[in-house]
């Protein structure tokens, strides 16, 4: 694997509600600081809506020697307005990418079919995921049409200003053209359904001859997250305040970080070029001792944040590592334990991805 990534968001937006309520260029640069040096990430895909933060993230990063895998984000808005933003994003980070050449890698969307309006019925992502029609329309596959239609326009667009690789992150349930593209994008989560053929529905999409990139993939920190895959978030009762879960879960630390691993080496050995752990931090679903308070079991982060506190192992983050922190710190490192003999968190996991 030759791009060790994680996911990084600087403030995705979704139906009004900031992901990332408050944006710490000093506090970016640390993250950053520590995605590279303590989780040996070579990579990192840096997700959000607002363009200033995205190009002062990226620069920072690109400055640290990370390669950037960047993802502009606006959700819930017609493909005219998604296409003027998208376009607006390259032209933000151009100059970037000629100070960085073969740094950076931009792409034109992120699982569009279910976060921009014109690809299936519904005017956000609730009314798309809930409408009676969805899932005949997904199966007959007619999504698939304007989708690349759009993705055909905004390649166009953006290679206009920007002139460097681009790609697209796609879900398993689009067929994209990926001819228009220099790598093959895919968030891929693994859960009940497919867990036994995982890695045969990545390889896939190496029959595109192009080097492929998973965007996406994770699990929760509660027991039975690795069954649920991209949905381990629905344990969240959103009609509360403050919001709570919707039941008794039991929050595992260990799982989370088995899972990863595991994916991990799936990954590895179908041969992907690339791939991306969502996600480092989730600032909106924090820690709390009461477990039905506890936002962070659902959420896929490998840090738990607090709300008024700091952590330890980083006493200036309000965030403490969990396992799945560790156990990725871990996996990332071992190529450079074997050129320099030593790792961050070189003995400190075991085979369970647990703390010894």
């Amino acid at each position: 694997m030759k791009r060790k990534g994680v996911n990084y968001d600087v403030g995705r937006v979704m139906m009004g509600e900031q992901w990332r309520p408050t944006f710490d260029p000093t506090m970016v640069h640390r993250e950053l600081e520590i995605i590279k040096n303590d989780l040996h990430c070579n990579a990192v895909r840096i997700c959000g809506l607002d363009l200033d933060r995205l190009v002062t993230a990226t620069e920072d990063a690109l400055k640290q020697g990370l390669e950037v895998w960047l993802s502009p984000e606006m959700w819930d808005k017609s493909q005219e307005e998604t296409l003027d933003y998208l376009v607006k994003a390259a032209a933000a980070v151009e100059q970037l990418r000629s100070s960085y050449p073969q740094q950076l890698v931009l792409s034109v969307g992120s699982e569009l079919t279910l976060f921009m309006q014109g690809i299936v019925e519904g005017q956000n992502f609730l009314e798309r995921m809930g409408h009676p029609a969805f899932w005949e329309q997904i199966k007959a596959g007619v999504h698939n049409k304007p989708l690349n239609a759009f993705l055909r326009g905004a390649n166009e667009a953006v290679r206009r200003v920007f002139r460097c690789n681009i790609t697209y992150m796609s879900i398993p349930l689009e067929t994209v053209d990926w001819s228009l593209f220099d790598f093959v994008g895919v968030d891929m989560y693994r859960e009940a359904r497919i867990k036994d053929v995982y890695g045969d529905l990545i390889k896939r999409y190496f029959a595109y001859n192009k080097p492929v990139i998973i965007g996406e993939f994770g699990c929760c920190t509660y027991q039975g997250a690795e069954n649920a895959g991209g949905m381990g978030w629905a344990i969240v009762d959103f009609q509360t305040k403050p919001l709570q879960l919707n039941g008794e879960y039991v929050r595992d630390e260990g799982l989370q970080a088995r899972e990863l691993t595991d994916v991990l080496r799936i990954l590895d050995d179908v041969g992907v070029d690339g791939a991306f752990v969502f996600t480092f931090v989730s600032p909106t679903s924090p820690y709390h001792e009461d477990l039905k308070y506890d936002l962070d079991m659902a959420s896929y982060s490998l840090v738990k944040s607090y709300a008024d506190k700091h952590g330890t192992t980083y006493p200036d983050m309000p965030w403490e590592p969990k396992k799945s922190f560790q156990a990725v710190a871990d996996y990332f490192g071992k190529q450079e334990v074997g050129r320099e003999g030593t790792s961050t968190w070189q003995g400190m996991i075991g085979d369970d991805g647990g703390s010894q």
